[in-house]
C-alpha cells in the first residue's frame, strides 16, 4: 500500500511538472520526436545497390578485315604527293638555278615569272631573300611565295603565284609585319660604321646616330679610339624573317669625357623629334657640319691662298672630301642664290631666321628642283661636292654669317629649340624612364656617365 500510493504520488509529480513546463519546451520535444520518425520511415524505403556480382555478363564476338596492304599502296601511288621546300637566293643567282633547288622543272611556271608584270617582281633576286616553294613529285608548280620590299621607305609586300584550273596567277598582298625594338652597344676602335657592323646594327641606324648627335659631334674628326655608343631602335619582321630597321628610339653616345643622349618622343597629333632627357629639344638651328664625313682643311684663319699666293683671311671653313659627296643645308631656310660665283664656282646661298644665312661653294652639281625660293629643311641634299671655281682639289668651302658679315662657324653658339611644355614633360618623363633603363642594361658597370651640357 505504501508503495502504491509513493508510485501514485511520483506519477502526479511528474505529471505536474509535465503540465507546468514552458510551452518553448513541449515545441522542441514535439519536433525531435517527428524528426526521428521521418528518419526512421526513409530508412525504410531507401533502395539497396545491387551487388556486381549478380549482373549479367555476356560476350561478342566479331571478325574484323584486315586492311589489304596492296590497295593502300596503290591509293598512295594514285594521289599527287606535294612537297613544300624553302631556299635563300645566293649571290649570283639567277631564275633558272634558284627554281633547280627549289625542286621545279616546270617551264610553263618559269616562263610566267618572266613575262608577268607582277610576277616579275620574283626577278630581283636580292641575296638573302627567302623563297618558298610547293611543287608535285613531277616538278610542277604549284605554288610560289617570296617577300618584296621596294625601297626603305616602301611597305613589304607578299608575292604568291599559285597554278589553278586557268594556269598561273600572281598575287600581290600588304605584309603583316611584326615591330621588335632591339638595343645594341658598341666601341669605337676606328670608325662608327665599323663599329656599328661589328655590333650588328643595319646601316640606317648607323645613319640615324650621325643624325642625332651631328650637331654636337663632328664624326670625321671628334671621334676618339675607345668610344662607347648604346642604340635602341625599331626592327620590323615578317614569319621570323629580318625584314628592315626603323627609327632609333634612343641613343648614348660616350665621347671622351662627355655624354650626349637623345631621345624620341611624339604627340599623336604632332610631328615628333629627339630630345635630352630633362626635356630639351636637341634640334638646334644649324649643323656643325654640312658633310656627314669630312675633315677640315682649312679653318677660319688668316692664310696663304694656295692659287694666288697672297694671305688674305680664309672667311669660311674648307671640308675635304670626295666628288660627289651630298652637301646638306646646316639649317631650315629658304634658298636665296643657286649658280656660280668668280672663285667659287657652282654655288648656294641660303637665307635662315634672325638675318642668319650660309653658303656653300665649289659644287660639282645642284640637288634635282633647287632653285632660288625655295625652302629647304635642315639636313636636305642641296648639292654634291666638287672642285669648280679656284680650288686645287674637291673639297666644300662653307661660310656662316650674320648680317652678312662672316663668323667662324666652328665656334659660334646657336641655341637650341623651345624645350616641352609641362603638359608634354608628364608623358615624355614615361618614356625617358624606360629608356634609360635600357641604357643602364647596356652600360658596363663601373662606367662613369657624365652627361655633356648642351
Amino acid at each position: 500500500m505504501f508503495t502504491l500510493n509513493k508510485f501514485l504520488s511520483a506519477g502526479s509529480a511528474s505529471k505536474n511538472l509535465l503540465l507546468g513546463s514552458s510551452r518553448k519546451t513541449r515545441i522542441v520535444s514535439a519536433s525531435a520526436l517527428l524528426l526521428a520518425l521521418c528518419a526512421f520511415g526513409a530508412a525504410g524505403v531507401a533502395p539497396m545497390a545491387p551487388d556486381a556480382d549478380d549482373l549479367p555478363v555476356r560476350a561478342i564476338s566479331q571478325e574484323l578485315e584486315l586492311p589489304q596492304l596492296a590497295e593502300q599502296i596503290a591509293a598512295l601511288e594514285d594521289q599527287q604527293q606535294k612537297f613544300i621546300t624553302e631556299e635563300r637566293v645566293r649571290s649570283g643567282d639567277t631564275l633558272g638555278t634558284l627554281l633547280q633547288r627549289l625542286g621545279v622543272d616546270d617551264e610553263a611556271a618559269a616562263a610566267f615569272i618572266r613575262t608577268d608584270p607582277v610576277a616579275r617582281s620574283m626577278m630581283q633576286l636580292k641575296a638573302g631573300k627567302r623563297v618558298q616553294a610547293e611543287v608535285t613529285s613531277d616538278g610542277d608548280l604549284e605554288r610560289l611565295t617570296t617577300l618584296v620590299t621596294q625601297g626603305r621607305d616602301e611597305p613589304v609586300s607578299n608575292l604568291v603565284i599559285k597554278r589553278d584550273e586557268n594556269g598561273f596567277k600572281a598575287v600581290q598582298t600588304a605584309g603583316d609585319l611584326e615591330k621588335r625594338i632591339e638595343m645594341r652597344s658598341g666601341v669605337i676602335r676606328s670608325s662608327l660604321f665599323a663599329a656599328t657592323d661589328q655590333a650588328q646594327i643595319p646601316d640606317n641606324v648607323a645613319t640615324q646616330i650621325v643624325d642625332m648627335f651631328s650637331t654636337n659631334i663632328d664624326f670625321g674628326s671628334d671621334l676618339r679610339r675607345g668610344d662607347r655608343f648604346n642604340v635602341v631602335y625599331e626592327t620590323y619582321w615578317q614569319n621570323g624573317e629580318y625584314i628592315s630597321s626603323g627609327r632609333v628610339l634612343a641613343g648614348e653616345f660616350l665621347n671622351g669625357s662627355a655624354v650626349y643622349q637623345s631621345v624620341w618622343f611624339e604627340e599623336s597629333s604632332k610631328s615628333g623629334g629627339y630630345y635630352s632627357f630633362d626635356g630639351k629639344s636637341l634640334k638646334k638651328a644649324f649643323l656643325k657640319s654640312p658633310l656627314e664625313f669630312s675633315r677640315i682643311s682649312s679653318g677660319f684663319s688668316m692664310r696663304k691662298h694656295p692659287i694666288s699666293g697672297q694671305w688674305k683671311a680664309h672667311k669660311g671653313v674648307d671640308f675635304a672630301a670626295a666628288t660627289g659627296t651630298p652637301i646638306r643645308a646646316s639649317g631650315d631656310g629658304v634658298i636665296d642664290f643657286v649658280g656660280t660665283q668668280r672663285g667659287y664656282g657652282n654655288v648656294v646661298t641660303i637665307k635662315h631666321w634672325n638675318n642668319y644665312s650660309t653658303l656653300y661653294a665649289h659644287m660639282s652639281r645642284y640637288a634635282s628642283n633647287l632653285r632660288k625660293g625655295s625652302k629647304v629643311s635642315q639636313g636636305q641634299v642641296i648639292g654634291y661636292v666638287g672642285s669648280t671655281g679656284w680650288a686645287t682639289g674637291p673639297h666644300l668651302h662653307y661660310e656662316f654669317r650674320v648680317n652678312n658679315e662672316a663668323r667662324d662657324p666652328m665656334s659660334i653658339n646657336v641655341p637650341n629649340a623651345q624645350p616641352l611644355n609641362t603638359a608634354q614633360m608628364k608623358e615624355f618623363r614615361k618614356v625617358a624612364s624606360n629608356m634609360q633603363h635600357r641604357f643602364s642594361l647596356l652600360t658596363p658597370e663601373g662606367t662613369n656617365v657624365r652627361v655633356a651640357s648642351r
